[in-house]
């Protein structure tokens, strides 16, 4: 066993204590490789065939959907201790990405092979019961997404997202920009300033250069 096998044996069993199986700890320290993402650096893109599951140590990951027409859309945020179930799909089914997800801060994470995602399921309860909590998870977070949409004002929206941006970061003062904003939330920046500025005017947020403090 060498330094870095030891290494990703250890953080899995830290930041994964639900894969609590000797053998499967085994597997992934053998078969695992560490990875590390700069924020704003694309880790997965559209029509790329996904060849790891990522099993995420720290920072955060913004997972996004695009239309036809290019535009794009914030389906939901991954922390560490989390796993990205569509993913699992796309490896099992050998189809092309359909989601970018971009590192939202620095990132580290183990990546998986492919090839051990549908066989572990057969051999570890364990990892079958991650999985499918994963998936129960993100189809939760998706059903939020499509709420939101259909059912709130963006300006709710608005105020919703920059709530889980600060709960990602952990940091109430989130480094970005009007456009950023209006390309997760598939909405126009003039939009997204207008509203801003009413928002800090009802005490809710604080504005700065590249700077938005949630204050609510």
């Amino acid at each position: 066993m060498n330094a870095t096998e030891l290494d990703i044996l250890r953080l899995v069993q830290r930041h994964f204590p639900v894969l609590a199986e000797k053998a499967l700890q085994e597997e992934i320290m053998s078969v695992g490789k560490l990875y590390h993402f700069k924020a704003g650096q694309v880790i997965q893109d559209y029509g790329g065939y996904i060849k790891l599951v990522p099993l995420l140590l720290s920072g955060s990951i913004k997972v996004q959907r695009e239309d036809e027409e290019g535009n794009e859309l914030l389906l939901y945020f991954l922390e560490a201790g989390q796993t990205c179930s569509m993913s699992f799909s796309c490896c099992m089914m050998n189809k092309q990405s359909d989601i970018r997800t971009v590192a939202e801060e620095d990132v580290s994470m183990i990546g998986i092979p492919i090839q051990y995602v549908d066989e572990w399921m057969r051999k570890y309860q364990s990892w079958k019961n991650f999985v499918m909590r994963s998936y129960d998870q993100r189809m939760r977070d998706l059903i939020k997404t499509i709420d939101s949409i259909a059912f709130k004002k963006m300006d709710e929206r608005l105020l919703e997202y920059l709530r889980q941006k600060v709960q990602v970061n952990t940091n109430p003062v989130l480094s970005t920009t009007h456009q950023a904003i209006a390309y997760d939330l598939n909405a126009s920046r003039e939009a997204i300033s207008r509203l801003l500025k009413q928002l800090e005017k009802q005490g809710k947020v604080r504005l700065g250069r590249n700077k938005i403090e949630l204050l609510d």
